[in-house]
């Protein structure tokens, strides 16, 4: 489409400081004529294209137009670049690589040279995770019904029929929430539970939801602070600790202990949280914990019991 090669030649434009007409037509598959009538175009648009004669002659945009027409700083330019990279390292979206080409020939000329990322984003999902993750997207967008099989953190496994509405990641973990035709709500999936993914023929009117409201249902229906752990450390869990649960809210004690005091939405979360660091760490309160904690180290003795 002619639309397309326009913007096409400006974005190229944009993004180098001199190019042919020879060129352009060999890139665009087009005759060098309608190359010179694509510039008419260009220029009528708004878009000032100076040409330049001889051996090293082109096209090239205006010098001073990219930045008389600058909006953001080049930091807010490389945030955005960051960010989109990271989108792109989870779901290689050939568009993302446009976009940020696209962003990029809009920098300030003698910024683009460099790279100024400061920080970078890798939203990489695990191999399973991104098996799902094109044919979600694909059902999100189409709005069209989704079937799979979930495994819920008991290991019970259902099946299930979504109105997929959007992919989020949140705690290194991708998740799909949705309209579940099977619980008749609205629900939150993690990918890495999911198996035997369709993607169905049928489709469905987008309902009034957003990701924020999905959240809010989930924090108020979910007591983070249901159970109460006073934990006690060996030296040697220092630096997990501290990545865990921070450094405010760690006590070092006098022989190089740690205590701390935290909470959990359950028991079984508590006993698996705390189980993860062995015999590194003991349970002082509160003492239906520790029997819990007793009853599930005696069921672990007795598995591996010769």
């Amino acid at each position: 489409m002619k639309l397309d090669r326009l913007l096409a030649i400006t974005m190229t434009l944009l993004n180098q400081p001199r190019v042919s007409a020879i060129d352009l037509a060999k890139r665009f598959e087009v005759s060098l004529r309608t190359i010179y009538r694509d510039m008419d175009a260009i220029n009528q648009a708004g878009i000032p294209i100076v040409s330049f004669a001889g051996s090293d002659g082109g096209y090239e945009i205006m010098q001073g137009y990219r930045l008389e027409k600058q909006v953001l700083s080049m930091e807010d330019f490389s945030s955005i670049c960051s960010a989109l990279r990271g989108v792109r390292s989870a779901t290689d979206q050939l568009e993302i690589d446009r976009l940020i080409e696209r962003i990029g020939a809009l920098m300030p000329e003698q910024n683009t040279a460099r790279d100024q990322n400061i920080v970078d984003f890798d939203f990489k999902p695990a191999p399973n995770d991104k098996a799902h993750m094109g044919p979600l997207r694909q059902a999100i967008k189409d709005l069209q019904h989704v079937s799979f099989t979930y495994l819920d953190n008991k290991g019970a496994e259902t099946e299930r029929k979504l109105e997929p509405m959007g992919l989020f990641l949140k705690g290194y973990v991708w998740y799909v929430y949705g309209y579940c035709l099977t619980r008749l709500d609205i629900r939150v999936f993690r990918l890495s539970r999911i198996g035997e993914l369709k993607v169905l023929p049928e489709h469905f009117a987008r309902r009034d939801y957003t990701l924020q409201d999905v959240e809010k249902q989930f924090m108020n229906r979910t007591d983070f602070k249901r159970v109460q752990a006073v934990l006690l450390f060996q030296p040697e869990m220092k630096t997990r600790v501290r990545d865990e649960f921070g450094f405010d809210q760690v006590l070092v004690n006098a022989d190089g202990t740690l205590s701390l005091i935290t909470y959990f939405s359950s028991k079984e979360r508590a006993i698996q949280k705390i189980l993860s660091y062995g015999s590194m760490v003991k349970v002082l309160e509160p003492p239906d914990l520790i029997m819990n904690m007793q009853l599930q180290i005696q069921r672990m003795v007795e598995l591996y019991r010769l």
